[in-house]
């Protein structure tokens, strides 16, 4: 009798910085002095490459602040251009990039999609976002944000401009006929007819096209959403072709997926084709007490004042005079906060589930900013996983690694062959594009 299937997972790596715990930096053996590197960026996604992962992923921010800057490493290189280069020393990994349909034009999206997807042979995917503050619209001639709904309305119109904009010029109109015709007829290179001019005017956009790139070997880049409101929960229904998601801990990945598959359902859409992926900061050690360890040394190095900065970021308020060793304030409800939704309720639940100090929140928070974390050996850590695969919880995880490249190099030798072992993740690629390593098919082209 042949064993029954069991689900695999979907892996992937979210680079940032050295590490996703704010304190990371600040270790000796810390990566800092190579983050202007293209070398750096390179080796982690060959890592992960190594790990068999189905993509490495860039978030992406439009400002800066001195104080910012003074905390750790934000963002360093711009990533769309960081993917070209590493694409040329990586061969099957997928690369995917958050671009904003807040501060980009579909034509220019779609320009620079299709171009990294032709330069990395069908490897690309995008990360739709609707930017959130503030600050990054006062780098784009803004004086503040659009209203949330405003900017969900222009993400909407923006993707379907960018998928239109991807079939506007296909492959089969490439004729490469360089003969004349006896009728003194000259070569053609393109079969004009098969282009077609969008002529689109919505409320937000004016975009004449074709597309000035014919279209990619994907046919469109992986389409990801990481939504957690109203709106983006909708959006992400509606097009998403993988999603990155925020839960706390299981009952939270359970909701969340639930509800996705509800939405995607409804919009008539198989929730079985589209991955759901937490994100997941992992401790690893040979004993659970080495694996509390290393979590515990990035902790101590982790300075209050700059954590109060950040977390005030998150909950919308100044927290600079929170005193530390008091429960966390009353926050205000969900539906009245005008921020990141996703983070802001993982912490309203982590402050009613745990009814933390504010100090404690703040370790809480440290690396990953609330996302799932496990600590423990590889055994231990592949039992969680397979947990939340046999539950609902989720199809995969974002990787978010509290130390690069160590944590990503631990789980890479320790947990995947574990994963492995059990039957729960791929031993090799079956296929050469990000596609084939979610199980997509390649859209229809224009008929």
């Amino acid at each position: 009798m042949t064993e029954p299937l069991v689900k695999q997972a979907h892996l992937n790596l979210f680079i940032h910085g050295v590490g996703h715990h704010n304190a990371a930096w600040r270790t000796p053996s810390s990566s800092a002095e190579r983050l202007r590197t293209v070398d750096y960026y390179t080796e982690l996604a060959q890592i992960a490459e190594r790990g068999k992962f189905d993509a490495v992923f860039f978030a992406d921010g439009h400002s800066n602040s001195i104080t910012a800057a003074e905390d750790g490493p934000l963002w360093n290189l711009e990533p769309l251009t960081l993917l070209s280069a590493m694409s040329r020393e990586t061969e099957r990994i997928g690369l995917v990039s958050t671009i904003s349909a807040t501060f980009y034009t579909p034509f220019h999206a779609a320009r620079l999609l299709a171009s990294l997807d032709w330069i990395s042979e069908g490897r690309i995917g995008w990360n739709v976002v609707t930017s959130m503050f503030d600050a990054e619209a006062q780098n784009h001639g803004l004086e503040k944000m659009p209203e949330h709904a405003v900017r969900y309305q222009r993400a909407e119109e923006f993707v379907d401009v960018v998928l239109q904009l991807w079939d506007s010029w296909p492959t089969e109109s490439i004729l490469i006929d360089r003969e004349e015709k006896p009728d003194g007829e000259p070569g053609q290179y393109v079969n004009g007819a098969k282009l077609t001019e969008l002529n689109h005017s919505g409320e937000h956009f004016a975009v004449r096209g074709p597309l000035n790139v014919p279209r990619p070997p994907q046919g469109h880049p992986v389409l990801f959403q990481a939504g957690a409101s109203e709106q983006g929960r909708e959006l992400a229904a509606r097009r998403a072709e993988a999603i990155y998601a925020v839960a706390y801990d299981l009952p939270a990945g359970q909701e969340y997926r639930s509800d996705l598959r509800r939405r995607m359902r409804a919009q008539g859409r198989s929730p079985d084709s589209v991955a759901v992926m937490p994100g997941l900061v992992t401790y690893v050690g040979s004993t659970m007490e080495e694996a509390r360890a290393k979590q515990r040394s990035l902790d101590e190095l982790l300075p209050v004042e700059s954590a109060l900065r950040q977390l005030s970021v998150f909950v919308g308020q100044d927290a600079a005079e929170w005193e530390v060793d008091a429960p966390v304030p009353e926050l205000p409800p969900l539906e009245d906060f005008t921020g990141p939704k996703g983070r802001y309720a993982t912490i309203l639940r982590i402050v009613e589930t745990e009814r933390p100090t504010v100090r404690q929140l703040l370790g809480r928070l440290a690396a990953g900013g609330g996302h799932c974390t496990m600590v423990g050996t590889p055994e231990s850590i592949a039992d969680e996983i397979e947990l939340w695969l046999d539950e609902g919880g989720a199809d995969g995880f974002n990787l978010m690694p509290p130390s690069l490249p160590h944590s990503i190099s631990e789980f890479v030798d320790e947990v995947t062959p574990e994963l492995q072992r059990r039957g729960r993740f791929r031993t090799d690629y079956d296929g050469t594009t990000l596609r084939s390593h979610l199980g997509l098919e390649v859209p229809a082209g224009p008929k």
